[in-house]
């Protein structure tokens, strides 16, 4: 009788057991509400044609029209060739502030450089472009 019992016992357990059903838990990813507070006054700006060996200063100009600041945390030119500068205070909503691009004019040609930003107002970074034509610098007589 004690078998009995405790077999049916296992028997019980046993279909408890599958009859369970495990909950699923649904993997949810929280993603910041980032809207697009910093509006650029140009993403790409075309240089046109600047002399060889001269630096070109390229100014970015954005507008805050969030609620909140904005930091920009990093700025970083795509190669050595260009140098940045940035607006590094917190930028109050409906305020602008630039990113400043200096471009090494050094081999001539066509050239597509890129500058990269990052904030606290987006969640991925934001590419600036800068393109043109290095030429042979003009010899004054």
């Amino acid at each position: 009788m004690k078998m009995l019992k405790i077999s049916l016992l296992a028997v019980a357990f046993g279909l408890m057991s599958f009859s369970a059903i495990t909950p699923v838990k649904t993997m949810v990813t929280k993603v910041a509400n980032y809207a697009s507070v910093l509006v650029w006054k140009s993403e790409t700006i075309d240089v046109g044609s600047i002399p060889q060996g001269t630096p070109k200063p390229i100014i970015f100009e954005f507008k805050n029209t969030g609620k909140t600041p904005v930091i920009l945390t990093n700025v970083q030119g795509s190669c050595g060739c260009t140098a940045t500068n940035y607006t590094k205070t917190p930028i109050a909503p409906g305020k602008s502030g630039t990113v400043t691009a200096t471009y090494n004019a050094a081999a001539m040609g066509a050239f597509t450089k890129t500058v990269t930003v990052t904030s606290n107002a987006e969640a991925t970074p934001k590419v600036l472009t800068i393109k043109g034509t290095v030429v042979a610098a003009t010899v004054k007589s």
